[in-house]
């Protein structure tokens, strides 16, 4: 699949999920995005769980392991905000999306605020973020610059995360609501999407907080997320 077309693939992975088919690209796209997205936020659940989890419906525990129900509803939900993507790609972003998103995401959880803003200060790290009464008007600002681009790029979906984070405008989930948007955006406009794997969560965080200085760092970590990718999908098109 040439990978300067997209329909191809949204296509397969609409069809897929429709049809529940197994060991798809759907399948596979599920179970790395749930598991690595929510991992980087510290879920306890391993890859094999997640699967078993998108697969029978069930989590596999080790004898006396104690995992949270948060990390096990935010991978059910994390399906879901997948599939809300595949349905709604082609919508612009606006407050509202961005809620539902975390909605879906925090379905269940303990959270204080679900599908709604903070209302109580919080950090990335040690940096602080936007304060609780200033979100909506900063979020409405940034949405307003990414809406009048005349083209988006991936560097525009980077700078717009980096942005999204550094306002954190919910009192949990920002990281993971903000990786789907990248998903969305991606898909959107026609750009090949990426899942950033745990594994390479330092060079993320490390990226995002050296943006302003160099926005070198989090474009490699993405540049590298997209072709491992590409790379995935090529496999599924070439069978």
């Amino acid at each position: 699949m040439p990978t300067k077309d997209l329909s191809k693939l949204i296509e397969k992975l609409n069809h897929e999920k429709k049809n529940a088919i197994k060991n798809g690209i759907y399948h596979l796209i599920q179970i790395k995005f749930s598991y690595n997205s929510n991992r980087i936020e510290g879920s306890s659940l391993t890859y094999e769980q997640t699967a078993h989890i998108f697969d029978k419906s069930a989590l596999i525990t080790e004898k006396n392991e104690n995992i949270r129900l948060d990390d096990i509803f935010e991978t059910i939900n994390h399906f879901e905000c997948v599939n809300y993507l595949l349905e709604s790609y082609r919508e612009p972003l606006s407050l509202e999306y961005l809620k539902t998103l975390h909605k879906i995401l925090k379905n269940n959880c303990s959270d204080e605020v679900i599908g709604g803003f903070k209302k109580h200060p919080n950090f990335v790290g040690d940096s602080v973020t936007t304060k609780p009464q200033l979100v909506e008007k900063e979020l409405t600002n940034l949405l307003q610059r990414y809406h009048s681009l005349t083209a988006t790029s991936l560097e525009n979906i980077i700078d717009f995360h980096v942005a999204f984070e550094k306002i954190h405008p919910f009192s949990d989930g920002n990281g993971r609501v903000g990786r789907l948007v990248m998903f969305k955006e991606c898909l959107k406009n026609n750009i090949m999407p990426f899942i950033i794997e745990n594994e390479h969560k330092a060079f993320y965080y490390r990226g995002i907080r050296e943006y302003h200085k160099t926005k070198g760092y989090l474009k490699d970590t993405i540049l590298q997320s997209q072709d491992n990718f590409n790379e995935m999908v090529s496999y599924f098109f070439s069978k």
